[in-house]
């Protein structure tokens, strides 16, 4: 499968006003910065849609790659049970001794001694495996079930600069906890029809968690993937997404490419893969944009 220019990573002052896949002109992204030596306080990004099969854990593992290409300590937290973050890694779900489920619900476990380093500088992976699926039903009746993940970041939090949660398809209690955990949230939306309808229940979830538990949680974008600009479909649903949410929607657009697939099965993420890649640059370029909006991060 051919794949389509990407917009360039930096627009030029005179190139300013130049129209990218969204219908807005593309902004002038800086040249990330390596953070500031000093103490470190994570910043918390849960990438969340109820629907399966749009992009979240593809991102979580690529943004957080190019994160770490800027010098950035990122920490990526599989919070789905079907365990694809962790695959999607080289790690096999089924041979862990322990994952986030024995962190949360296990007395006296140090995430520390669960957490592994992946095949990129920099990134670190906080694995899981089906077992967190009976997580859901054991932490009803748990106290402060829903701060349960918040307490499992705690000791690391000044260890990471950026920590991305890859959440479970669902609006159930695993993602609660994410939304509580989290300073910000990216809803990757896939450029289909039906997938927009999801996007209001999405809304009023996290609407709830921020009156009830997590006032300081921010939705930090939408994120449109796997786009195809041949197709007359994908165009006109990616021009009613920013009718609907404007400024909202990332201006990095997340085109579809074979090279996405053969990432998961060789175990690592595209920018190592296929460097020189449209998708190794597409989340270069999301990467800046996401420093841009959290102001360096």
């Amino acid at each position: 499968m051919s794949e389509e220019p990407l917009f360039a990573t930096e627009v030029p002052p005179e190139q300013a006003e130049e129209l990218g896949p969204t219908g807005r002109p593309l902004p002038v992204l800086p040249e990330p910065v390596p953070p500031a030596d000093g103490p470190k306080h994570a910043l918390i990004i849960a990438m969340c849609n109820q629907k399966g099969g749009v992009g979240k854990t593809t991102t979580t593992i690529n943004l957080g790659a190019a994160l770490a290409e800027t010098g950035r300590r990122v920490l990526l937290v599989d919070f789905d049970p079907q365990g694809s973050l962790s695959v999607g890694l080289g790690v096999n779900p089924h041979t862990l001794d322990r994952s986030i489920y024995n962190v949360m619900l296990g007395r006296g476990v140090d995430v520390h001694d669960v957490i592994l380093e992946s095949v990129t500088p920099n990134m670190d992976i906080l694995p899981a495996n089906i077992d967190l699926s009976a997580a859901e039903v054991q932490l009803v009746s748990e106290v402060a079930r829903e701060q349960t993940l918040r307490r499992v970041l705690k000791p690391v939090r000044g260890e990471y600069d950026v920590i991305l949660i890859d959440c479970a398809p669902s609006l159930g209690l695993l993602t609660v906890n994410a939304l509580t955990a989290a300073d910000q949230v990216i809803m990757p939306l896939e450029l289909e029809f039906f997938a927009l309808r999801g996007i209001a229940l999405l809304t009023d979830t996290i609407e709830k968690v921020q009156e009830r538990l997590n006032p300081d949680l921010q939705v930090l974008g939408i994120l449109a993937t796997m786009y195809d600009g041949r197709t007359v479909h994908s165009r006109e649903v990616l021009q009613r997404v920013v009718e609907a949410f404007g400024d909202q929607v990332f201006h990095t657009v997340i085109r579809r490419t074979i090279k996405f697939p053969e990432t998961t099965v060789a175990g690592e993420p595209i920018t190592s893969y296929a460097p020189a890649s449209a998708g190794a640059g597409a989340y270069r370029t999301l990467a800046r944009e996401v420093l841009a909006r959290c102001h360096g991060a």
